[in-house]
């Protein structure tokens, strides 16, 4: 059975296989009331899944903003996003950071063991996702980006010396099940749930992340 996210009536999660993109966005702008907003897709070309920007050496092939005012098409209304869809309904699911919640960007490894550590402490956790490049993307409330540095720094590490990076105004996330080239395709590592409705700030994240991410250095 699929599982279900709180709100004034129950809603399904979306799913990450078995449904269109265009769905998918439609259900993290009305079930999350996520803005959401088109990117890059994949073409093929000679049998190879190339980025529709042409850049062959693409980072993100399939996974990054398709214009520069990227910021200004994210909408978090459900019909809004449903006809940008349907213009291109291969086109990637990237969420703006900075408003409904900002991201901590850490390495796989060093994700994977926070979480753990997080379980033991019992930390309520918001979606976490895991992409293709070995990124973990923890969503919190938004205000991390100009508070993480300080919070890292009373914990005794210098910022610059952790790879840890709070994403918020200006940043963006790719969303499951967006797809990095022939890499895969981002994943949630912690689903949307009730019980993550309501996001954490990252004061109660923070210790345990520069934690793991101190010892990947």
């Amino acid at each position: 059975m699929e599982e279900t996210i709180a709100g004034t009536e129950t809603a399904h999660i979306p799913k990450q296989r078995g449904e269109s993109l265009q769905d998918t966005a439609v259900r993290y702008a009305e079930e999350r009331h996520w803005d959401v907003f088109p990117g890059t897709w994949l073409e093929a070309a000679d049998g190879v899944q190339r980025c529709s920007c042409g850049e062959p050496a693409c980072a993100a092939p399939g996974a990054h903003p398709a214009r520069e005012d990227w910021a200004t098409l994210a909408t978090g209304s459900a019909t809004v996003a449903r006809r940008m869809w349907s213009k291109q309904s291969a086109a990637s699911i990237l969420l703006p950071t900075g408003r409904t919640f900002d991201a901590i960007d850490v390495p796989e490894t060093a994700g994977f063991l926070a979480l753990a550590r997080m379980e033991r402490m019992e930390l309520t956790l918001g979606p976490v996702t895991c992409t293709p490049d070995r990124r973990m993307h923890f969503f919190v409330l938004p205000g991390a980006a100009a508070k993480v540095p300080d919070l890292v720094r009373k914990l005794g590490w210098p910022p610059a010396s952790l790879d840890l990076v709070a994403l918020g105004e200006g940043s963006y996330v790719a969303a499951p099940p967006t797809r990095f080239g022939s890499r895969g395709a981002v994943q949630w590592a912690c689903r949307p749930t009730p019980a993550n409705r309501w996001l954490p700030d990252a004061e109660e994240l923070i210790s345990p992340l520069a934690y793991a991410c101190g010892r990947e250095r």
